[in-house]
């Protein structure tokens, strides 16, 4: 088969998983209402999601270096669909938990395989080519479900079927079909079914800059809209889940131009700037500065940030590219859930806005001791920054 037709399809598949993830985002406010809960278990239900995710990264990270791809990335194009099913059938919050943590494992499981077999197709002297698709294809889903399914609601009013939930039950059992028929590239091998994720020497900084990125997306996802809901804005939450992360799939060609240091430096001054422009707008009810400080932040964590760390992980480990990509995720999705929850109690006790500034403190405080640290750890890196 030539390599034109399973690199679409593949990719189609990756998004199609991580469109499920944030379908049902629009639809918080309604799930949570129907079992009388507050801000706490709205964000403990957004974070459900990692609860399924990170067991998987950490146990079967290199699942598919023994089954293969296909078997995988197939098993989360179903976990998906079924997930999506259980919220149609019982809306709530207990549902919306238990779906939150399905979609965590199919996530977990289609994202190590994918970036392995991408790199497989392509060859590993592309591997940077191999990621960028990866993080394109990721990055449209995961903002693409929240838009559409925000779009689907102001056209056909209130509903719990919107059409989006429809596409994915069609396209996603179709696609779970055709992964089992794409070529078999890789050549399992004969080891353990739970394999631990590795951290390739020199990669904790973009471990770590994963996380403060992706916590500030989880930030923007889980705990803004809620805050725009306060202030009837709630028909914006799609666009603002979409835009904080499309606009860092635009940034990725830019990115893959760049070195992976200068990606990363990059992404460590959009990631507080954009957020100090969200807060600012939440913080004066203008909802220009919201999406504006959205976008900045988004072009960091889905743009610079996450394609420079992907990449690199996977140039530093390539006989372990999957279980060295669920290292990376282990240390974003640690900071996509964990600041979320905490943000969340805050909210609760003290009100939204005094949680969001909270989390930009330690947002500031948390970058600028990073960016010391690597600056002092690391000095090639730092010249390769500055082009020395």
């Amino acid at each position: 088969m030539s390599k034109l037709i399973p690199i679409p399809l593949l990719a189609l598949a990756l998004f199609t998983v991580t469109f499920a993830v944030n379908l049902q985002a629009p639809l918080y406010d309604v799930y949570a209402a129907a079992s009388d809960v507050g801000a706490t278990a709205v964000t403990l239900a957004f974070a459900a999601y990692v609860g399924g995710l990170i067991p998987t990264l950490v146990l079967l990270g290199g699942l598919s270096d023994r089954i293969g791809r296909r078997v995988p990335i197939t098993l989360a194009l179903v976990l998906g669909t079924f997930a999506t099913a259980l919220l149609v059938q019982m809306p709530s919050w207990t549902s919306l938990v238990i779906a939150r943590v399905l979609l965590g494992i199919g996530t977990g499981l289609a994202t190590t395989a994918g970036t392995a077999y991408m790199t497989e197709i392509l060859g590993a002297d592309r591997a940077k080519t191999a990621a960028l698709i990866v993080t394109s294809a990721t990055s449209l889903g995961f903002g693409g479900g929240a838009l559409v399914t925000g779009i689907c609601l102001g056209v056909q009013g209130a509903t719990l079927l919107p059409a989006s939930y429809i596409a994915l039950f069609i396209a996603a059992p179709m696609l779970a079909v055709i992964a089992l028929g794409l070529p078999r590239i890789d050549k399992p091998r004969a080891v353990s079914l739970l394999r631990l994720p590795v951290f390739p020497a020199g990669t904790w900084v973009f471990g770590v800059a994963m996380a403060l990125a992706w916590a500030t997306t989880g930030m923007t996802i889980a705990v803004v809209p809620l805050e725009l809901a306060a202030n009837d804005l709630g028909g914006w939450t799609g666009l603002v889940i979409f835009l904080a992360i499309f606009v860092g799939f635009l940034c990725q060609p830019i990115a893959r131009r760049m070195t992976n240091a200068r990606a990363l430096a990059l992404g460590f001054v959009l990631i507080p700037l954009g957020f100090l422009i969200l807060l600012g707008g939440v913080w004066f009810k203008l909802l220009a500065l919201v999406l504006i400080g959205t976008c900045i932040t988004s072009a960091a964590s889905y743009g610079f940030t996450y394609l420079a760390s992907l990449a690199e992980v996977s140039l530093r480990a390539p006989e372990d590219r999957a279980r060295a990509t669920a290292g990376l995720f282990v240390y974003a999705y640690f900071g996509f859930s964990l600041p979320v929850i905490a943000s969340g109690v805050l909210a609760d006790m003290f009100g939204l806005l005094p949680a969001m500034l909270g989390f930009g403190a330690v947002q500031i405080a948390a970058t600028a001791i990073v960016v010391m640290i690597w600056r002092r750890s690391s000095p090639s890196l730092h010249l390769a920054v500055i082009g020395k």
